[in-house]
């Protein structure tokens, strides 16, 4: 999508112009967007209030990690009032965070089994899992579909939960008070939803999602055609009423040494949905399509590029994901994030090492820098703000070598 109309001609920019004239390669005045690529890491916040991040702060954003009521465990959308908050005390531009879950959690939680050592429960969206209570490591031990039957009992209870969560009046009250900041372009929004990958890979486990692909492809459609229905019928909704500047669609589908689906797969079960899916939410102001993946996925951006997507984030650096040479290959695919979190925990130098490596793809616009994910506790709140403030300063250059159209 092209810059707009008011994009192009205002002679202040606005926060939500900003960010809009970045990723669209436009020109952005005095300088780019600076925003973060996601929400922060709770040991992180620990560890900055020990070093001057306000302690209130600190608090709201760790009680809010915890769903308030039943409603936002669909309608996501409290647990990041404090968020942006933080980034605004930071020196971030506004980035006003939502999400739309899908109503796949209605389960009561069950502990199963409770010793000294661990934690058996089974949680809101059906799964098993052991919690070791020295580590706080969780592990999956069992997954909530593992045949047709165990989906059918779970679309049942997702469409009871439907009925009860996703009323108009809810999605109003929810996404309805950000409206008017957003027009008036306090910040933009950045709605966060799960993909088509994603959804299946939660029900089965990759493993059992692996196997389905062969031995039930029936239903892992099944499966994509409910979270497509939910879109269209509920998702909609929430765009005419917050039409987000970005959307990303969580899909995590690939690992350190390649995607977890090949391009054929890819093509069978979750491009069609996608080819659905994009169309709907760009006739209704969505701005930027993008995906959240880890991992090394370059054998799958052209079949994501085919299916209407943007861009990616985070571009995870030490998964390969080399932004600097993704660009080459593909010229005005759109990027969030790319800039080695493991960076900013060593210090200046590596730092400024860092952003004169992604120069090249700032100047080229279509690239808001961040972390290629959530930065690391062993990051100080000194080095951080230093990396913001170089953030701010290298920003200034972005766009100024737009590469042309093809």
């Amino acid at each position: 999508m092209g810059l707009l109309a008011d994009d192009r001609c205002s002679a202040t920019m606005n926060t939500r112009q900003r960010e809009h004239a970045t990723l669209s390669f436009g020109t952005t005045q005095d300088r780019g967007a600076v925003e973060e690529t996601f929400y922060p890491w709770d040991l992180t916040v620990r560890r900055f209030a020990e070093e001057g991040l306000p302690r209130e702060m600190v608090d709201r954003i760790l009680e809010a990690a915890t769903p308030g009521s039943p409603i936002e465990r669909y309608l996501q959308v409290g647990r990041f009032d404090a968020v942006l908050d933080y980034e605004r005390w930071l020196g971030f531009d506004a980035v006003r965070r939502v999400a739309f879950a899908l109503p796949l959690r209605g389960r009561p939680v069950q502990i199963l089994e409770d010793s000294a050592e661990h934690t058996l429960y089974r949680d809101e969206g059906g799964r098993v899992i052991d919690r070791h209570k020295w580590s706080g490591v969780e592990v999956n031990d069992t997954y909530a579909v593992a045949r047709p039957e165990d989906w059918a009992e779970t679309e049942e209870l997702a469409r009871t939960e439907e009925a009860t969560y996703y009323t108009t009046e809810a999605i109003e009250t929810a996404y309805g008070p950000f409206r008017e900041g957003q027009v008036r372009g306090e910040y933009s929004v950045r709605l966060h939803i799960e993909g088509f990958y994603w959804t299946p890979r939660e029900l089965m486990g990759t493993q059992g999602l692996s196997y389905a692909f062969y031995d039930a492809p029936d239903l892992v459609h099944r499966v994509n055609r409910f979270a497509l229905s939910a879109f269209e019928e509920h998702l909609s909704k929430v765009l005419d009423v917050l039409p987000a500047d970005v959307l990303y669609v969580q899909e995590d589908i690939s690992g350190t040494n390649g995607p977890l689906i090949s391009p054929r797969m890819f093509d069978e079960f979750v491009a069609p949905y996608y080819r659905e899916l994009v169309p709907m939410v760009r006739s209704r102001g969505v701005r930027h399509v993008m995906v959240d993946t880890d991992g090394d996925f370059r054998q799958l951006i052209p079949s994501f590029l085919s299916v209407g997507v943007d861009g990616f984030l985070p571009m995870d650096v030490n998964a390969g994901m080399d932004i600097v040479a993704v660009r080459r290959e593909y010229p005005r695919l759109q990027f969030i994030g790319g800039f080695n979190k493991l960076c900013i925990a060593d210090g200046r130098e590596p730092i400024d090492r860092e952003f004169e490596r992604l120069l090249p793809v700032i100047r080229q616009g279509g690239y808001i820098p961040g972390a290629d994910h959530q930065v690391p506790p062993s990051t100080s709140l000194e080095n951080y703000r230093y990396y913001i403030g170089r953030l701010g300063q290298v920003m200034t250059e972005a766009g100024r070598d737009v590469p042309p159209v093809p």
